[in-house]
């Protein structure tokens, strides 16, 4: 039997989404922009899904814009968010501990004359909002730090970073990768203090393909992509209706369920780390805070070695972010951590469709795994 752990990598689409991308696949085809029948309809159903996407983010329907993927919206807040401020300032803040969506864009910042700061972590990952103000200068125009890291699972205060800047009167705009974060941790962009937040839909039950990013109203950033007048002039190109409907849904139906889902990934990370360092008393835990991520490590082990045998098992777990494709984690060394606590490092993630069942697969997996290389 299949024990899929790795949904912080990716999740399994749920009815609901795939229900809708067929429908949109098959019955409500037509171009959204057309005038005709079809392209009416489709046109509702673009405007359905914005409103349940929005709904659950917590903005108004117009101060979202569908992109591809959490990587495009991230790349387009930091690229043309650090541009639309240029005549300001050249200063951008970040952190080492960002996806490498974001660190990649801030490389091409560089190249393009900006100057960036990458704010270090504690040991345990944390960055706070007197680490951001005492980084900022007159010339400060963009910070970009996650909420949730994608690897550790440790959450940073963004609210409290968007009055901390309002505080200290600086003119950056604020903008924060939520992919990991969206129905995971609660919060809402009215809320948040953010001027743009990315988020992507396969991390919640949608199909890969599609993501968003919030724009707050009035904050006037070029289009990423350009060509015809689609998502109000802000990204050309046809709307991929199927995964746009498919989003809709599986947003409609997390967020329905949302601290119910938390409650239960909560208890099955608790599950999972109480049994893991009582059967595994070496075993170090790193980081933390999120509800469906859990790092640990067995110091000593090679991880891809634990992960080969947990596969066998059919337990599906991962080193560290997909994206790196085996690549050795910057988040963690960027932390301080022991090279031997990051060479055994697994990320275990939870969704909603996890069991106690697959919990107690893995912790067996992984203490058989330790017996059997610990004898040869």
């Amino acid at each position: 039997m299949e024990h899929y752990l790795d949904n912080a990598a990716t999740t399994r689409v749920c009815a609901e989404a795939a229900e809708a991308a067929v429908h949109a696949m098959t019955e409500v085809y037509g171009n959204p922009s057309s005038t005709h029948t079809l392209g009416r309809a489709a046109n509702q159903l673009l405007t359905k899904a914005r409103k349940q996407v929005s709904d659950a983010l917590g903005c108004r329907p117009e101060e979202l814009v569908f992109t591809s993927c959490g990587s495009e919206s991230d790349n387009w807040a930091i690229l043309y968010g650090a541009e639309s401020m240029k005549r300001r300032g050249n200063h951008v803040i970040s952190s080492a501990v960002e996806h490498d969506a974001v660190r990649k864009s801030l490389d091409l910042l560089e190249s393009r004359g900006f100057e960036v700061t990458r704010l270090v972590p504690d040991r345990d990952g944390k960055i706070t909002p007197e680490d951001v103000v005492n980084a900022l200068r007159p010339d400060t125009i963009l910070v970009s730090l996650m909420m949730v890291n994608n690897e550790t699972g440790c959450v940073t205060d963004i609210a409290a970073i968007a009055k901390a800047l309002k505080k200290a009167g600086s003119q950056a705009l604020l903008h924060t990768d939520a992919v990991q974060s969206f129905l995971k941790v609660p919060f809402s962009a009215k809320n948040l203090g953010a001027d743009m937040i990315s988020i992507s839909g396969h991390k919640i039950h949608a199909p890969k393909g599609i993501g968003a990013l919030y724009i707050k109203n009035g904050l006037k950033i070029k289009p990423f992509i350009v060509g015809g007048s689609q998502e109000n002039a802000r990204r050309a190109g046809t709307e991929a209706m199927p995964q746009i409907a498919a989003f809709g849904a599986a947003c409609e139906v997390s967020a329905a369920h949302m601290q119910e889902n938390i409650s239960r990934m909560l208890s099955l990370r608790t599950l999972a780390l109480e049994t893991l360092q009582r059967e595994l008393p070496e075993l170090v835990a790193i980081g933390g805070g999120a509800p469906h991520i859990l790092s640990v490590s067995l110091p000593g082990w090679r991880s891809e070695v634990l992960m080969n045998v947990l596969e066998t098992k059919e337990v599906y777990v991962s080193k560290s972010s997909a994206c790196k494709k085996g690549g050795r984690s910057h988040v963690l060394e960027a932390m301080g951590i022991d090279s031997k606590v990051i060479d055994g490092a697994l990320r275990i993630s939870f969704s909603r469709f996890t069991t106690e069942e697959d919990i107690l697969a893995l912790c067996a997996a992984l203490k058989e795994a330790h017996d059997t290389l610990a004898h040869r």
